[in-house]
């Protein structure tokens, strides 16, 4: 497929598939279901921390998991209601502890920062920084301990992860309606990163999108790179095309 009909057609997928419609199949419905912006952080980095797998499955747990924390997920965070959580499955290997865990660094971010936006401000051209100081400052409200579900991007010099469920997240929060909250103001969406999974990466390079054969961070930067030739101010709309044309196949 030639450049000029690769962009055509990832746009007219993006137009396709970036509807309200979308909204009731995928985890992001979690996130507009809150008015205060509090609440939609925290539904925002759970509800990506968890979607991993089938999606009715993830629906199914983050129902569930979204149900133990009440009508404020905010007010169940700083009251301290999350210690009376035990130690049940809530999605996969995320656990009631695991969730402890989140709600004990979301506290520590609130109480230190005001909210998660002003964290991810500190770098607002540099999302990687963001990311890493995020797992830093989750580590430092438990005990120093680093969470299996909050991706390393590591050091510039380094692979690092594709950190997918929390660029899954700053979309959600930075991107704008009809799907995305369009909540965050202060990072744009050129400087987003694509959410990469596995599915997401073999539509790529299916395309000849993508070159690097590991789903890791350079494989992030080399794609976004790509569909910042198409897109400069919101390269990451092309998540939605390529989803949509990874679940109905491609032909190049």
């Amino acid at each position: 497929m030639n450049t000029k009909l690769l962009v055509i057609e990832l746009n007219n997928w993006y137009t396709k598939v970036c509807t309200p419609g979308f909204i009731p199949l995928d985890p992001v419905q979690f996130i507009l279901r809150y008015k205060k912006r509090e609440d939609i952080e925290i539904a925002a980095f759970l509800s990506a921390t968890i979607a991993w797998g089938r999606r009715d499955l993830i629906l199914r747990s983050a129902e569930k998991m979204f149900a133990l924390m009440g009508k404020s997920p905010y007010d169940f965070v700083m009251s301290g209601d999350y210690q009376r959580l035990k130690n049940k499955n809530i999605h996969r290997t995320f656990f009631e502890s695991d969730l402890k865990y989140f709600c004990r660094g979301f506290k520590h971010i609130y109480t230190k920062y005001g909210n998660i936006e002003n964290l991810f401000v500190s770098s607002p051209e540099n999302i990687w920084e963001g990311i890493a100081l995020f797992r830093e400052e989750m580590a430092k409200a438990n005990k120093g301990e680093y969470s299996k579900h909050i991706s390393n991007p590591g050091k510039e010099d380094k692979n690092g992860s594709a950190c997918k469920r929390l660029n899954l997240a700053l979309r959600w929060l930075v991107r704008h309606k009809p799907v995305d909250s369009g909540l965050w103001k202060s990072i744009k969406p050129s400087a987003l990163y694509i959410p990469l999974d596995v599915h997401v990466a073999r539509t790529a390079r299916k395309l000849g999108l993508l070159k690097r054969n590991s789903n890791d961070k350079k494989a992030v930067i080399e794609l976004t790179e790509k569909l910042r030739i198409y897109d400069v101010n919101d390269p990451v709309k092309y998540d939605f095309a390529l989803f949509g044309m990874g679940v109905t196949g491609v032909e190049t």
